[in-house]
């Protein structure tokens, strides 16, 4: 196994599966934000979105993608994810707004539409704002500690960058959704509940994790270390 952290890009190897955990990545991401904020749901006297079931595999993609191709390539696989929420976002919302047929049967599938689908530009906006942070923060996290640590503690690695990304996650999307429209004892309530339960799916993962970051590594023969990373989120550059 080697570590191209010193090698120009062109020089670096052409991976077999990273395109497909990009596409997971997004799909989850997607997914998620799409269709799990549609329920709320209820669980020991906690409500959540239906989404934090699943989003929080997006954190364990990202992961999966800082850990083995570096920083640099989960900087790309971040700014693909936003560019597919802005671009699903602008699309459900002008699909909503275009004028359809007036029977009673479109009349019924328009309001099921506005129902799933129909989610305000602010909730909208928070949701895109705090992945883009809290994606950014995890992978930087994770990059910073495995080259301190010189590859060392996984384990310990995967849960603080989880920690700090959906520590900014959560802290930037719910005031931006719902601050003024909740009180704030509500609000500070979902927050935690949230939180807590987000990092701790993220911790049950962990052995899942491993397994497909172990499994890539060993196909990919790559175990990147980003020492000469330029970790700014606005460029492609190395």
């Amino acid at each position: 196994m080697t570590s191209t952290s010193n090698a120009p890009p062109d020089l670096r190897p052409k991976y077999k599966y990273y395109d497909l955990v990009m596409a997971a990545f997004v799909t989850v991401l997607l997914c998620s934000n799409l269709i799990g904020p549609a329920k709320l749901c209820t669980v020991g006297g906690i409500t959540f979105g239906a989404g934090n079931i699943f989003f929080p595999i997006s954190y364990i993609f990202g992961d999966i993608l800082t850990e083995v191709y570096g920083y640099s390539r989960s900087r790309r696989v971040i700014w693909v994810g936003f560019a597919a929420l802005l671009f699903a976002s602008i699309m459900s919302q002008v699909v909503i707004r275009m004028p359809g047929l007036s029977d009673a049967s479109q009349m019924e599938t328009q309001a099921a539409i506005e129902r799933v689908f129909g989610g305000t530009w602010r909730i909208a906006l928070a949701s895109i704002c705090g992945f883009w942070a809290g994606e950014f923060a995890n992978s930087y996290t994770l990059a910073k500690m495995k080259v301190r640590s010189e590859g060392k503690r996984l384990w310990l690695r995967f849960i603080c960058s989880t920690i700090v990304g959906q520590a900014v996650d959560t802290a930037v999307f719910y005031p931006l959704a719902f601050f003024g429209l909740w009180t704030n004892s509500q609000l500070f309530a979902v927050i935690i509940a949230n939180y807590v339960f987000k990092v701790l799916w993220e911790i049950l993962g962990t052995p899942a994790t491993y397994a497909i970051v172990g499994f890539l590594k060993r196909k990919e023969q790559e175990d990147y270390f980003d020492r000469d990373t330029n970790f700014s989120p606005f460029t492609m550059k190395d």
